[in-house]
């Protein structure tokens, strides 16, 4: 989940001002958490609890209220009667990686994946991203190959996996949906030959890079084993002490 959250942390100052070029400065002086880093960090509280996702979602959520929300989003977030809104948006899908990472099958992976994206992202769309997301940090994490991960998500979802970033990135721009943001996500994963490497390909697409590589990140990490030792110190040195905490407990309980 680290490799999620560092992933949000890399891309949020290049989601607003978006690059196509995997040379930049790999944590920029104003790079931040953001609401992908909160809400993953709430779904991980949640499995770890024993929580309803929608309990931890929105008490952790309110805790870090300027995280960057989206205007839907933040409405469920202090509603006080919160009903999921149809949503297909990526939301589903960059908080889920702890989903991948915590079950031990498949069936389990994607039942509970669609747990956490219905109680905002019912929508289809919202549904069926969140649940390729958890899928890939699945077979990542439990030794499919690259070929057998790009196979699996395109016959389950119906994703276009038959593209590499050099294809996306010339014609790719900001884009909030699941069925724009989590193919690239995974691809970006697909084509890298490192967790550093596969962040890059994510932001150099120029899109929501926050997302983008928020959900890559977590993929790498599921595939190349655990994220190299100076992007967790980072990572924690930028992080509140309830999320890192809830983080350091996540770690210890799915090794």
């Amino acid at each position: 989940m680290i490799g999620a959250i560092a992933g949000d942390i890399i891309g949020s100052v290049y989601e607003r001002n978006p690059i196509k070029t995997k040379e930049f400065p790999l944590f920029h002086p104003e790079c931040r958490f953001t609401d992908d880093s909160v809400l993953t960090v709430a779904v991980a509280d949640a499995i770890l609890s024993g929580r309803p996702y929608l309990e931890s979602v929105r008490e952790i959520g309110r805790r870090h209220p300027g995280a960057g929300y989206g205007g839907s989003f933040i409405q469920w977030l202090f509603s006080d009667d919160p009903q999921p809104y149809n949503s297909w948006g990526n939301g589903s899908a960059m908080r889920v990686s702890p989903v991948g990472f915590a079950f031990s099958t498949e069936a389990e992976v994607i039942r509970q994946a669609a747990m956490s994206a219905e109680i905002s992202h019912n929508h289809p769309e919202g549904v069926k991203g969140a649940r390729a997301a958890a899928l890939a940090v699945f077979l990542a994490r439990t030794g499919a190959g690259k070929d057998e991960i790009r196979s699996r998500i395109a016959n389950d979802f119906g994703y276009d996996m038959n593209r590499a970033v050099d294809d996306i990135r010339p014609g790719y721009s900001f884009d909030v949906s699941c069925m724009g943001t989590v193919p690239e996500a995974i691809i970006a994963f697909l084509d890298s030959t490192s967790y550093e490497d596969a962040v890059r390909n994510a932001v150099s697409l120029g899109g929501d890079s926050d997302t983008l590589a928020c959900i890559t990140g977590a993929v790498a990490e599921a595939f190349y084993g655990e994220v190299p030792e100076f992007i967790r110190e980072k990572v924690n040195s930028l992080l509140p002490p309830d999320l890192r905490e809830i983080s350091e407990r996540f770690l210890g309980f799915h090794r």
